[in-house]
């Protein structure tokens, strides 16, 4: 299969086309800098701003699915990478005739998340990390998902919990809505977008995705997922 991968040169994108590449699939590497990624069999580098309708609609010709990983970073300013991406994606994909997309966006979509057993998560770091400072993030995650779900494609959203990086892929789980967990490594939520490209079981609706093998550092993950510059 021929996959355009948004946000390639992102954390979970590489880990995203490393492993499509190894599954044998063809990649369309979606970046906004060009030379950010090396040359490789099987790798085309469409050099794009995910926001730009004709650059993306000029990536996306000849794929047959489309998997997003963009991800931005707090701001206490409005955020628009996700829906405005998503505008261009989901149009340029109606334009070419493409059917399948799978885009990430978060477990805090789900307004009824509340990972079982996870107290101070809940009370204390939910509350300050992800309704405060991500606040304007998630609001656009939201946004995001509501034009993805208004269109006929055949959609997946893809909700990760708090994303860190881990160097193997672990026994993750998947639930649809969201999963019951506060973390999920990427190497597992590239997994999990690929095996779902194959499988199908969450067309049209979401999916949650979460590791329990391992667990990060909260503060560093913290630091490094929301706060740390670019």
């Amino acid at each position: 299969m021929r996959i355009a991968v948004f946000g390639a040169n992102g954390p979970t994108g590489r880990r995203l086309t490393d492993q499509a590449l190894a599954a044998g699939h063809e990649v369309v590497a979606v970046t906004r800098r060009a030379g950010s990624l090396a040359a490789r069999p099987g790798l085309t580098v469409a050099v794009a701003d995910a926001t730009d309708p004709v650059a993306v609609s000029a990536a996306l010709d000849g794929t047959d699915a489309v998997l997003s990983a963009l991800g931005a970073r707090f701001s206490k300013d409005t955020i628009t990478t996700y829906s405005a991406s998503a505008t261009a994606i989901t149009g340029a994909m109606a334009h070419h005739g493409i059917e399948r997309l799978l885009a990430v966006s978060s477990s805090i979509a789900d307004p009824h998340w509340r990972p079982t057993g996870a107290h101070f998560f809940n009370h204390v770091l939910d509350p300050l990390v992800n309704r405060r400072l991500g606040r304007t993030l998630h609001e656009d995650m939201r946004r995001m998902e509501s034009l993805i779900r208004a269109t006929d494609l055949e959609w997946t959203l893809v909700r990760p919990s708090g994303l860190f990086d881990h160097p193997a892929v672990t026994a993750y789980r998947t639930a649809e809505t969201s999963a019951d967990g506060v973390f999920t490594a990427r190497a597992d939520l590239a997994a999990s977008m690929l095996r779902e490209l194959a499988e199908r079981r969450y067309v049209r609706t979401a999916m949650g995705v979460i590791t329990t093998a391992v667990k990060p550092n909260i503060a560093k993950l913290i630091w490094n997922e929301g706060m740390k510059k670019k």
